[in-house]
């Protein structure tokens, strides 16, 4: 069963899934690319990693269940002044201080001279949560990128959480910004609205080569059909992040129209 939004599906974004929706669309993406850069290119899944520790703003959106506490073997023994039981004394429990966190990301490799001609990310929501490790995290191998000859293509599909450009871009909802290592600091961005397919998305190459063509909108539709997220998404509940007022009527009609509510 396909999603039933035209582009971006907004069940897909709540914190608890999208680390398998992150994993997803990676996949099918570098499916798509391979088939189209080989042999000149290909397209390997690399990871950042870093440290999201209990003073990490960011932990609450990693996965629901990071901060799980495990009862150690044994139960605790009963006080009992006087052969009565009046106080149990508690159970030890084991708590995770820190965590290391990989987030997964594509990079075009020119197979002659093994080296890195665009890198694509596709944002997690602690990248864009505030003061947090993962933001920081992703802020500074943003810049890492920008300072090298390789392209940048960033895919923000992600509606809760501070913007990639916060000044002279119109409101939306998704973005997608490409960085060409040769007109930086210009760049091209699409923003794009709930109710929009997703666009096409050029990958660029060498200058001799053609850009490399992207469908995001393909690539989601195909990795919501083999992920089967039909059987996890309530569409009958609210999305999280919820809709704004003026979204929640045009999908609550949409959904309405499919028999989904």
């Amino acid at each position: 069963m396909p999603s039933p939004f035209p582009g971006m599906d907004p069940y897909l974004e709540n914190p608890g899934l999208w680390p398998d929706v992150h994993h997803e669309i990676i996949s099918v993406a570098r499916e798509s690319l391979n088939g189209q850069l080989r042999p000149k290119y290909f397209v390997r899944i690399e990871e950042r990693v870093y440290i999201s520790d209990e003073g990490d703003p960011g932990r609450a959106v990693i996965v629901p269940d990071l901060l799980i506490a495990e009862r150690l073997e044994g139960t605790g023994v009963p006080f009992e002044p006087g052969g009565v039981a009046t106080l149990e004394i508690a159970d030890p429990v084991e708590v995770l201080l820190q965590e290391e966190i990989r987030e997964a990301r594509l990079e075009v490799i020119d197979r002659a001279q093994r080296s890195v001609v665009t890198v694509i990310e596709l944002l997690s929501p602690t990248n864009k949560y505030r003061g947090s490790r993962g933001q920081e995290n992703y802020q500074e191998k943003r810049k890492e990128i920008l300072g090298t000859p390789s392209h940048l293509v960033e895919i923000d599909l992600l509606r809760a959480g501070d913007p990639l450009f916060a000044h002279g871009i119109i409101p939306h909802d998704y973005l997608v910004h490409v960085s060409r290592a040769s007109r930086r600091p210009r760049a091209t961005v699409w923003p794009i609205f709930l109710p929009q397919r997703l666009p096409v998305v050029p990958i660029p190459l060498r200058p001799e080569d053609p850009d490399a063509k992207l469908d995001l909108q393909s690539v989601l539709s195909t990795a919501y059909d083999r992920a089967a997220y039909d059987l996890e998404v309530d569409y009958r509940a609210d999305p999280v992040p919820p809709f704004s007022a003026e979204s929640a009527d045009w999908a609550g009609r949409l959904l309405q129209a499919k028999g989904l509510r």
